[in-house]
C-alpha cells in the first residue's frame, strides 16, 4: 500500500493544474478578499485571520475532491482492472487513495497560511500555527473520500462537474467564503451541520487557542463514516463493471 500511496502522490504533485488551481487559486482569493476594502485595526486582523482559515479550508476541500477526478480518469484507462489483480482489498485501495489525497491537501493549506503570515501579518503562536495546519490537514479526509466515491461511481467528465459543484456548494453554505452569521436563520441552521463548516471550525478553534468542540468532532465523524462507506461501495460497484 505504501508504494501505491507514493505513486499517487507523485502523480498529483506533478500536475500543473493542481499547482495552479489547488494551491494558487485559494491564495489569490484570500488576498483579494482581505485587501480590497474591509475593516481597519483589530477588526481587520480578525477578518484576515478568520478568512485565512476559511480559504485554507476551501483550498483543502478542492484538493481533496480533486482526488476523485484522478480516480475517474484512472478507471477510464483500465487502472482499476490492474488494481483488482493485486492482493489489496477494496477498503485497502480506497484507504490508500484517500491517504495519498490527504498528503496532496497539505500544499493547499500551507500556501494560504504562509500568505496570511507573510502578506497579511496574521500573528499566532507557534502552537496555534502547528495545530491549525494539522487540524486542517487531517480534517480534509471526509472530502477526499467523497471525491473518491464520485470518481469510482461516475465518468471522468461527470466527476469533474460534480466535484466542482460539491466544492462550491459546500464552501458557500458552510461559511468558508462568507460568515454563516450573515445567513438567514434557516440557512444558518443548515450550514452548521455541513461538513465544510465543521471542518473550518477546527481551524477557527485553533486560532482562538481552543480545542475543537465535541459537536464539531461528532458531526465530522458522522460525515467521515458516510463518505467512507460511499467510497467503498462505489469502488466495489466499479470493480464489477470494468
Amino acid at each position: 500500500m505504501l508504494d501505491y500511496i507514493r505513486l499517487e502522490v507523485r502523480r498529483t504533485l506533478r500536475e500543473t493544474t493542481f499547482v495552479v488551481f489547488g494551491v494558487g487559486m485559494p491564495v489569490l482569493m484570500y488576498l483579494l478578499f482581505t485587501n480590497i476594502g474591509g475593516a481597519d485595526g483589530a477588526d481587520a486582523q480578525d477578518w484576515k485571520t478568520g478568512t485565512m482559515v476559511g480559504m485554507a479550508a476551501y483550498g483543502a476541500l478542492g484538493s481533496a475532491l480533486a482526488t476523485g477526478t484522478g480516480v475517474a480518469e484512472d478507471k477510464s484507462i483500465g487502472w482499476l482492472r490492474q488494481l483488482r489483480i493485486t492482493p489489496m482489498r477494496p477498503r485497502d485501495v480506497v484507504l490508500g487513495r484517500a491517504l495519498a489525497g490527504s498528503v496532496t491537501v497539505l500544499p493547499s493549506v500551507a500556501a494560504v497560511l504562509v500568505a496570511g503570515a507573510l502578506v497579511n501579518d496574521v500573528q499566532l503562536g507557534a502552537g496555534q500555527w502547528t495545530a491549525l495546519l494539522l487540524l486542517l490537514w487531517l480534517g480534509a479526509l471526509p472530502f477526499t473520500l467523497l471525491g473518491i466515491g464520485n470518481g469510482y461511481r461516475l465518468t471522468a467528465q461527470t466527476t469533474g462537474v460534480v466535484n466542482v459543484a460539491c466544492n462550491l456548494g459546500l464552501a458557500v453554505i458552510g461559511g468558508l467564503w462568507f460568515p454563516v452569521s450573515e445567513f438567514p436563520d434557516w440557512l444558518r441552521t443548515i450550514g452548521a451541520y455541513t461538513p465544510a463548516h465543521r471542518f473550518a471550525d477546527l481551524g477557527w478553534s485553533a486560532t482562538d487557542g481552543n480545542a475543537p468542540g465535541l459537536g464539531t468532532i461528532t458531526v465530522l465523524g458522522a460525515w467521515l463514516l458516510a463518505f467512507g462507506s460511499y467510497a467503498v461501495v462505489s469502488y466495489r460497484r466499479a470493480a464489477r463493471t470494468v
